[in-house]
């Protein structure tokens, strides 16, 4: 825990660390809002009506972004939501690990939330790179840019494996780099138009949405410039509210100046085909352009190495709480936190190249962007709003906030609906995939419990204690482990019972009942033993936080050394030649697989779900090695997901 009191510590560490890690997505969207705005303003989009770019037009633009920077960025995630710090974790599913006792719907929000955000990690990367390699058409009209992308894009997926904590200590200064040439640029252009600093005043940005015609649609555009914002949140853990607060006053003061200083260069230069060039690249001399175009490559590389590691962490969080199928989790470097999760880095890197090859442009892509992270948005306002209530804030605070936000983001959302034909729907389509994983998942867990049937462990004490010392059954294994999903000591699943002593007699000297919880805090690591028979049945209650690996095997043995230790239990080797020469017994874990018998009686509904849970079990690891267990020490035994029995058959017996 001390690793995370350091990491809230205001420093000038943290904050180089948190330029790196936590504004990188929403650092370069300066490279395609309001080239974006301006493509729908001039009439590039079916539906929009051609407008003349004057200074109301500006005016309205720049004050829509300062003032979303504002009240979405600054208000609701640097201000408010970063309140709900889980044990100094942020994040959507962290959140929800906050709420999830108040409500069993907010599992809802959380996985539609979680399935966008991951969406998102797609089309990042992909709009970045590409609208940071457009910059050398400036110098090479005719050049093919997606090659280019798609190579940095490949090769940056690819060094996942081996970690990127070298390459983690550049972000810092890359970034900051980056930033200072974003004020600097816009200054620059700011000082030879100071009328554009009007833009600050929200008037403008009332008056464009009241009688601009297109101005929904002019809100989907807008709305690019804060997509960055969830991952403020997500890296909670990383950086540290205090560091991210105060890192926020700078990188929007630069971001601000870019913006108007693009603003001052687009009036100045109204004659210009803002269909063909990008403003953000001509705030620079053109003989500076190549710098701008490989500082730019840089922090869109910074962005998507931000969003991928962000999927990482999403999806480790969302295996541990039941969200996700069990995927390999790998640990490729010292870095604290650093994850790879090599099934999700492939379908992201998979994801990303489909997206440069269907859409080419960042013109195109811009389509997609913006509607799926949206979604996450009125998501996390929804958590939000519980956590609000939990934490029992004023209750009129509570209800301006919902009215706010959900005001806004419906906006959003609704000026953001017309991309849908534009791109909008691969982004929706990747996001329904995603969800219809993680829901399937969760819903086969519920659907499995309300199967599982668990008796009065204590009727089985007698039998347990006899068949421990009934030698004409042979011995099993010395300690014989199950895993067991029994949240109540005096409870145990049916099949256990069915597998010690029916369906193969398993004689043990001890026999134990480990169970796991997911807690709602990070980093909890505690256990407790219950001696429900001295010396013969002992159960064992790990509780773990979301974010620990559930290393079965590791923890348990930890756990018998220390009670072996304190003269708690007798693990020595039962046989006589063993024990007398305090040798250890052998140890084997038993673990019960469920399969759907078909005789089973399920609705359409719940059969589809159980078909599809299937599907994605044998695609997800093992239970022996999502458990980390050591599968020479494993017997996997096959039980069906509901038993039936003789009584639920009907047989007519006919007279000879």
């Amino acid at each position: 825990m001390s690793s995370h009191k350091n990491v809230n510590a205001l420093t000038a560490g943290g904050l180089l660390v948190t330029l790196g890690i936590v504004f990188g997505d929403i650092g370069t969207s300066p490279l395609y809002t309001l080239k974006a705005i301006f493509k729908i303003a001039l009439g590039e989009h079916k539906g929009s009506t051609p407008q003349t770019i004057d200074e109301a037009l500006v005016l309205g633009a720049l004050s829509c972004i300062i003032w979303t920077l504002t009240l979405q960025t600054t208000i609701k995630y640097v201000i408010v939501t970063l309140r709900a710090d889980n044990k100094g974790e942020g994040g959507i599913f962290s959140l929800y690990s906050l709420v999830r006792k108040k409500a069993k719907w907010l599992v809802i929000p959380a996985i539609i939330g979680g399935a966008a955000l991951l969406a998102d990690g797609m089309i990042t990367p992909s709009i970045t790179v590409t609208s940071a390699i457009e910059g050398l058409q400036l110098k090479f009209p005719t050049l093919e840019v997606f090659p280019i992308v798609i190579t940095i894009i490949a090769v940056l997926f690819i060094i996942q494996q081996f970690g990127t904590n070298l390459v983690g200590k550049l972000f810092g200064p890359i970034m900051l780099l980056w930033f200072i040439a974003l004020g600097a640029m816009g200054f620059m252009n700011i000082i030879h138009s100071p009328f554009i600093l009007k833009a600050l005043n929200p008037y403008y940005a009332i008056n464009l949405l009241a009688t601009n015609s297109e101005a929904f649609l002019i809100l989907g555009g807008v709305f690019l410039c804060t997509t960055g914002a969830e991952a403020l949140y997500s890296d909670l853990g990383h950086c540290g509210k205090r560091n991210i607060r105060v890192s926020w006053i700078f990188v929007k003061t630069m971001l601000i100046l870019n913006y108007l200083g693009q603003g001052a260069w687009i009036l100045t230069h109204v004659d210009k085909d803002l269909r063909a060039i990008n403003p953000f690249f001509e705030l620079v001399p053109s003989n500076m352009v190549l710098y701008l175009v490989g500082l730019a490559t840089m922090a869109a590389v910074v962005a998507s190495q931000a969003m991928i590691s962000g999927a990482f962490t999403l999806i480790s969080e969302a295996v541990r709480l039941n969200l996700w199928p069990k995927v390999r989790i790998n640990y490729p470097s010292v870095q604290k936190g650093q994850l790879y999760v090599p099934s999700i880095n492939w379908i992201l890197c998979i994801g990303c190249i489909i997206i440069v090859l269907i859409f080419k442009k960042s013109d195109n892509m811009e389509g997609a962007y913006g509607l799926a992270i949206n979604l996450t948005f009125l998501m996390t306002t929804i958590l939000i709003i519980v956590f609000m209530l939990r934490k029992k804030f004023p209750t009129y605070l509570v209800v301006i906030f919902g009215v706010v936000y959900g005001v806004i983001e419906l906006f959003f959302l609704a000026g953001n609906m017309y991309k849908f034909t534009h791109g909008g729907w691969f982004a929706l389509l990747i996001s329904m995939a995603l969800l219809s994983v993680m829901w399937t998942w969760y819903a086969s867990r519920k659907i499995k419990n309300r199967f599982v049937k668990y008796v009065e462990i204590e009727d089985y004490y007698d039998i347990i204690k006899e068949l421990s010392g009934d030698i004409s059954v042979p011995k099993f294994s010395s300690q014989l482990v199950y895993l067991t999903s029994a949240n109540f000591k005096t409870e145990i699943e049916s099949k256990i019972i069915y597998s010690i002593i029916q369906k193969e007699p398993k004689r043990a000297d001890v026999y134990w009942l480990v169970h796991v919880d997911v807690m709602d805090e990070p980093y909890t690591m505690d256990y407790k033993v219950e001696f429900l028979i001295p010396g013969k049945l002992i159960r064992i209650d790990f509780k773990l936080g979301f974010r620990i690996e559930q290393r079965i095997n590791l923890l348990y043995r930890k756990v018998v050394e220390e009670l072996v230790k304190n003269g708690e239990v007798d693990i020595t080797s039962q046989y006589t030649s063993l024990n007398k020469h305090k040798i250890t017994g052998d140890f084997r874990f038993v673990l019960l697989e469920k399969h759907l018998s078909k005789f089973t009686n399920l609705s359409f509904y719940e059969q589809t779900i159980m078909d599809y849970y299937f599907i994605l079990k044998r695609l997800s690891l093992s239970e022996v090695t999502s458990f980390g267990l050591d599968s020479s020490y494993v017997d996997v035994e096959k039980v069906p997901l509901i038993f039936v029995s003789p009584d639920d058959i009907e047989l007519n017996r006919l007279p000879v």
